[in-house]
């Protein structure tokens, strides 16, 4: 007998860390892949790195949301013209200007109106906590807090819960990981400014790229500016 798997909704960014977030959901769950728009500046290059990570893993319910309000409500150098992308400072503990305001927030809120129609128990997010000196929505906290509220604010009997395997490692952890449950590397996108080769200078690159030379493997992306982050 076979035997069916429960339904969980996974976030997929288009980068490492949530495509190896679905390998790991996979394992017990059947994936339903959501995505967001939200007027960011490499929005058609992660919605194509989206689909080809759905392709990888055959799933064929996918929702693409669009809440490219944050982008008017600006506050953020990944959304607002205006505002540079600087270049990574990794032992910086300010938040960055690449912090859009309250952004988990507001695509969980999605998660969860899709889990309840589709009788989802669980969301997953590729959070991780070494991000969190400078996006306090990838803490462990914010996430523990976010589930008390969906168990207050969801339909009885529900019983969905966000769910971040992935919080506590380090990105060399990650590039491992992925490593060893075959995710798609080669299809992801983590760079925050570019749109066809990586920068290889902004945050989102430098953790990437730190991940993958502590780890001692080639990153089969490639960069305009290849720092060594080690």
């Amino acid at each position: 007998m076979i035997k069916i798997k429960p339904e969980a909704v996974v976030l997929i960014s288009g980068g490492m860390d949530s495509a190896l977030t679905a390998a790991i959901a996979s394992i017990k769950y059947n994936l339903n892949f959501l995505h967001v728009n939200y007027g960011q500046k490499t929005q058609m290059r992660e919605l194509k790195a989206f689909k080809d990570v759905a392709d990888h893993y055959n799933v064929k319910n996918k929702l693409v949301a669009d809440i490219s309000y944050l982008k008017s409500i600006g506050g953020s150098s990944l959304t607002d013209n205006k505002m540079k992308i600087k270049k990574a400072d990794l032992k910086s503990k300010v938040i960055p200007s690449s912090y859009v305001p309250f952004r988990n927030a507001n695509i969980l809120s999605i998660a969860v109106s899709w889990a309840e129609v589709i009788n989802a128990t669980r969301i997953f997010i590729g959070a991780v906590e070494e991000d969190s000196s400078g996006y306090p929505d990838c803490r462990k906290d914010f996430f523990d807090a976010y589930n008390k509220m969906i168990s207050k604010g969801s339909k009885a009997g529900s019983k969905i819960k966000v769910m971040t395997p992935i919080i506590n490692l380090t990105k060399k952890e990650i590039v491992e990981r992925s490593i060893r449950l075959n995710s798609p590397l080669h299809l992801t996108w983590s760079c925050y400014k570019e749109n066809q080769i990586s920068c290889g200078e902004c945050d989102s690159c430098a953790l990437r790229l730190r991940g993958f030379q502590s780890a001692g493997i080639t990153d089969p992306l490639k960069y305009k500016t290849m720092i060594n982050y080690s």
